[in-house]
């Protein structure tokens, strides 16, 4: 037990340190434009979103469910919990950040998809595409608009786990696809179909 409490606090230092290096980077950057994105850049990133909207989560679609939700649906009950979450006494969460988060947090999948573990792709890759998937975002809307320097900041931040905020929407993700999954075995089971092989979710 000594040595897991050991690596975990190795992990969060680590991550803590990705957090301060890159709000560091943004401190040392030239300050964002007052104003804000142009109409067409930001007009390409609301299209851009239509894909959180219609592309099914990937673990869904493997297990087969029927009608699966979006990365949207998905995100915008976390954003949700984290609404309620950050509203209890003593949470020690920021609220409004929380919630900012939990809408941004998938937001590069608009571009590369839902890359799960099945997927066959490196949690290192991954990381690449995705954090390329940002900077092309950030190109859209303006790379020296407060939106755009938000948005990475929001990213990046839940990316590396190490504030409250981004522990705290990383532990609702999970809670939100529990939720889910339960959903979708009472729907199975009610319809007489038996419940899907959802098991692993609650595992």
């Amino acid at each position: 037990l000594g040595m897991r409490r050991a690596v975990d606090l190795a992990c969060r230092a680590r991550s803590a340190q990705r957090v301060i290096t890159h709000r560091a980077m943004a401190d040392s950057a030239p300050s964002t434009s007052q104003a804000g994105p142009s109409p067409a850049g930001a007009m390409d990133f609301f299209m851009l979103l239509q894909k959180l909207k219609t592309t099914k989560r990937t673990g869904w679609v493997r297990k087969g469910v029927p009608g699966p939700e979006s990365i949207a649906d998905h995100m915008y009950r976390m954003g949700m919990m984290a609404l309620v979450a950050g509203s209890i006494p003593g949470s020690g969460v920021d609220q409004a950040r929380a919630i900012k988060m939990a809408i941004v947090h998938d937001v590069a999948e608009s571009i590369v998809g839902d890359i799960t573990p099945h997927c066959k792709v490196s949690n290192e890759e991954k990381a690449e595409l995705e954090a390329s998937a940002i900077r092309q975002i950030q190109g859209m809307l303006g790379k020296d608009t407060a939106a755009a320097a938000e948005i990475a900041e929001l990213w990046y931040e839940y990316e590396a786990g190490a504030t409250p905020e981004a522990a705290l929407i990383k532990d609702i993700d999970k809670l939100e696809m529990i939720v889910q999954a339960a959903e979708y075995e009472g729907v199975s089971a009610a319809g007489g179909g038996g419940p899907p092989a959802l098991q692993g979710v609650f595992d």
